[in-house]
């Protein structure tokens, strides 16, 4: 009887993580997303997401690697929904990374007074007929166990932010970046 309980709790608990991933996405749609802003240290925040799945990369014997250049400025953001977009990013990175490659996190100042952020990684990648809609709606290659929302979310998200999204893949591994103003 436990572990029917215990079943059921953890079903629920997927459901409820469903409905608030659909009503993320549904708000950034419609442009009413709401957004707690404030200056962002990036490199604290890219330090702390990039230690949050050290653990994860370890056991599956993926190298993480974090940087972030000396002259990123503070940034204007909601800090708790850029790391969403961070979180769900690796999280994807890791899903795919073969043990013993790499996987990067990056920040950088671009030109145009902008903040380019980028995860990579050396998977199989993404298939070409594919790469096209990966940022919309329940999306995902063949074998995945997601829901197919976490990229859509990220889109929502960073243009929330008046920002921009994109990926590149090739049979070496996938880029996704996201630019943000300054």
């Amino acid at each position: 009887m436990l572990f029917r309980s215990t079943v059921l709790l953890d079903e629920t608990q997927h459901l409820g993580r469903l409905v608030d991933d659909l009503r993320t996405v549904t708000l950034a749609e419609a442009g009413t997303l709401a957004l707690h802003r404030e200056p962002t240290d990036v490199g604290i925040l890219v330090t702390e997401v990039a230690e949050g799945f050290q653990p994860q990369a370890l056991a599956a014997s993926v190298r993480l690697v974090a940087d972030v250049s000396d002259d990123v400025p503070l940034l204007d953001v909601d800090p708790v929904r850029i790391r969403e977009v961070l979180e769900n990013l690796l999280a994807n990175a890791l899903r795919y990374a073969p043990a013993g490659s790499a996987i990067r996190l990056e920040a950088r100042l671009a030109p145009g007074g902008r903040v380019t952020f980028l995860v990579a990684d050396q998977g199989p990648g993404i298939d070409p007929a594919l790469l096209p809609q990966i940022f919309d709606r329940f999306v995902k290659s063949d074998g995945s166990s997601g829901s197919g929302l976490g990229l859509a979310i990220a889109r929502g998200i960073v243009e929330a932010h008046g920002g921009s999204i994109q990926a590149e893949s090739d049979g070496s591994g996938t880029r996704i970046r996201f630019e943000l103003a300054v």
